[in-house]
């Protein structure tokens, strides 16, 4: 039998008490060992879209399943590994009690946590920040640090929302080839980012996001051809900007 894709997801829509549409019958599916990126301006459901994922966020319609799995399970849970854009980490753990910690927290047992809290602290090369605290970290090493706790249980789906946002021109390529190579040894990725060369360079394949609705997806090079447009940031002006004037 063929593997279930990374990603399923039919009829999502999520409304909030104040009435306010995030998603609206949303259709999604990425298949086992995709890059994929979606794209889209602020309040366009991302966030929301991905908190629904994780099951952080409970929708108000629609299935959604994580290689089979319905994504409320605990078998859906851990097969998630999600790197906010928000650096949210415990101020008084270690970074290597960090990573141990999460890994535990996703059924490893204490060995085993602690050889893959060390091989993070190398892959993220924070090997030498291992007794630190989180806020003795540079900006960049608590990005490394949000990556490598999400990678640390090892998920099959690798949720990056930003994960370049507001980091130097080199961290950002070192990130480039970190996920790059996790994709590479069968991670399926799935990336948010307002940078749209990041998606360019990093995607096989792209999806536009507007007002909770997915109005476009392809390969960059579908996209551009469709579009008729030298980059994908032509094909988001296009798509995105004037459908939002129109709107």
């Amino acid at each position: 039998m063929a593997e279930p894709p990374a990603l399923s997801i039919s009829g999502l829509s999520k409304t909030y008490a104040d009435g306010f549409v995030a998603v609206s019958g949303l259709d999604l599916e990425i298949p086992d060992g995709a890059f994929f990126g979606l794209l889209g301006p602020n309040g366009a459901g991302k966030t929301t879209l991905i908190g629904s994922v994780c099951n952080i966020v409970r929708p108000t319609t629609g299935t959604l399943k994580v290689f089979g799995h319905d994504y409320r399970s605990r078998e859906a849970r851990r097969l998630i590994g999600l790197a906010e854009q928000e650096i949210n980490v415990d101020r008084f753990l270690s970074i290597r009690q960090m990573l141990i910690y999460h890994a535990g927290y996703h059924g490893i047992g204490r060995r085993a946590a602690s050889r893959r809290a060390d091989e993070m602290l190398e892959l993220f090369g924070l090997e030498h920040k291992a007794t630190s605290r989180a806020y003795e970290l540079s900006g960049g090493m608590q990005r490394r640090l949000v990556l490598a706790r999400a990678f640390a249980h090892r998920p099959r789906l690798l949720i990056l929302d930003e994960p370049t946002a507001g980091v130097d021109v080199e961290l950002r390529a070192e990130i480039w080839r970190l996920v790059k190579d996790l994709n590479a040894g069968g991670t399926t990725i799935f990336l948010t980012t307002h940078y749209l060369e990041e998606a360019e360079a990093l995607c096989d394949e792209i999806a536009l996001l507007r007002a909770g609705r997915i109005v476009e997806r392809g390969s960059s090079i579908a996209l551009r051809h469709r579009h008729t447009a030298r980059d994908i940031s032509e094909v988001y002006r296009r798509v995105i900007t004037a459908g939002v004037a129109g709107h």
